[in-house]
């Protein structure tokens, strides 16, 4: 061990978040060495305070609170329904800043070769939230990979003989793309020109 105990410990916590290696966690570390105490304090209580955050007891989102601010929002329209893998998603489409609904947040995929099935995502509650609806639409921002597909044609399946439009983000999505990882733009047009799957 080359560095003090305490060092080598932040070091090993740095690298634990997604896109850190060694030499990245251990400039984070030493950059942190440099803060002020106060800030120290600080930003052990911001990484402290994360232990408030749960999910919605709506949309599945994250929030410090029952509700997130974005179900909780009246202008918002509360029967044009986003269905998105993970909070990520969320927070690319908010600040594209175009969408006007609110969101649902299956919180994972179906994957019957990781023993992932309907009922360990977060889809019964979509069920609930659509049959309180009149004239719902779902829009599925779900990824283009064998899981996001089989989760689509679930979905589908589920509200097929129910009165609900469900459309599918279209244009310059490529196959297994991260709806996280597209630019504004690419997410903007997608939206606006998103394709009815529903009958």
């Amino acid at each position: 061990m080359i560095y003090p105990e305490s060092l080598e410990k932040l070091i090993n916590y740095y690298k634990k978040l997604p896109g850190i290696g060694e030499k990245n966690a251990e400039r984070l570390a030493l950059a942190t060495l440099n803060f002020k105490e106060d800030d120290i304090d600080k930003f052990a209580s911001a990484i402290e305070d994360t232990k408030k955050i749960h999910k919605c007891s709506i949309c599945g989102h994250l929030t410090e609170y029952d509700i997130c601010n974005i179900c909780a929002d009246e202008s918002r329209n509360k029967n044009e329904i986003c269905v998105i893998e993970d909070y990520k998603s969320v927070f690319s489409f908010e600040k594209a800043g175009n969408y006007n609904g609110v969101y649902h947040v299956l919180n994972g995929l179906i994957s019957p070769a990781d023993n992932i099935g309907p009922d360990n995502i977060n889809l019964a509650s979509l069920v609930k939230r659509v049959e309180s609806l009149e004239n719902p639409e779902l829009i599925l921002a779900l990824k283009s990979t064998v899981e996001g597909e089989t989760t689509t044609l679930y979905i589908k399946k589920i509200f097929e003989k129910k009165n609900v439009l469900i459309s599918r983000l279209s244009y310059g999505i490529p196959m297994g793309a991260e709806i996280d990882y597209l630019d504004i733009m690419t997410l903007d047009r997608a939206l606006e020109d998103r394709k009815k799957i529903s009958d």
